[in-house]
């Protein structure tokens, strides 16, 4: 984790010179320009896919066809790659787009465009650094609790409910799982959304 942080703060900070001084880093050359146009979309198109897929279709397959505490454990060793490629996607998108709209001169609609993708990137890292591995720490916490109930092996939905109503210890984990799950997830929606709002954008800017 400790060189995941130092590089992800590396392009952080690249980033954050392309966007307010571009020049610093070369001529706007024909060659330079389509290869940062190039970089955006694949980066871009990398982020939204992974978010579309992660959110809305992997994980609900997963939860409904894997015993529930192995669903749980792949999520713990998948998500920290999730938000680690997501975030350095958004991190390239970003400087990809200061890069091609300074923001001295920027308008209006393309600042507001280069703050969705600066929050993508911030709801990502806090993720990836905050809420993530304090949800993995209560999850394995909440499946030794569950196994000396024997349960948590049973496909889909659970039977940790019927067990945490004569189990105030598995109640308690049940409240602060919930929370801290509740906003992982919803910095994840908030990633999405801003990703989403950036790709209505770039749909009005390509002529087909």
């Amino acid at each position: 984790m400790a060189w995941m942080t130092r590089f992800l703060t590396a392009v952080a900070f690249l980033a954050i010179g392309v966007i307010f001084s571009p020049e610093t880093f070369g001529s706007k050359s024909a060659k330079i320009t389509s290869f940062v146009k190039l970089a955006h979309l694949l980066c871009f198109s990398t982020a939204w896919g992974a978010a579309l897929w992660v959110t809305f279709i992997g994980g609900i397959i997963m939860f409904k066809n894997l015993p529930r505490h192995q669903f749980g454990n792949l999520q713990s060793k998948m998500f920290p790659a999730y938000f680690m490629m997501v975030g350095i996607c958004c991190a390239v998108t970003v400087g990809c787009f200061g890069y091609t709209h300074p923001w001295k001169s920027s308008s209006t609609a393309e600042k507001y465009q280069l703050g969705f993708l600066v929050s993508a990137f911030v709801f990502n890292l806090t993720n990836l650094f905050v809420f993530t591995p304090m949800t993995i720490e209560m999850m394995k916490q909440r499946h030794k609790v569950e196994r000396e109930s024997n349960i948590g092996e049973e496909v889909g939905w659970t039977k940790n409910q019927d067990v945490a109503k004569v189990n105030p210890k598995l109640a308690a984990m049940n409240k602060k799982f919930g929370m801290i799950h509740g906003l992982s997830s919803l910095a994840n929606i908030m990633s999405f959304g801003s990703l989403a709002m950036h790709s209505w954008y770039l749909a009005g800017k390509i002529d087909l």
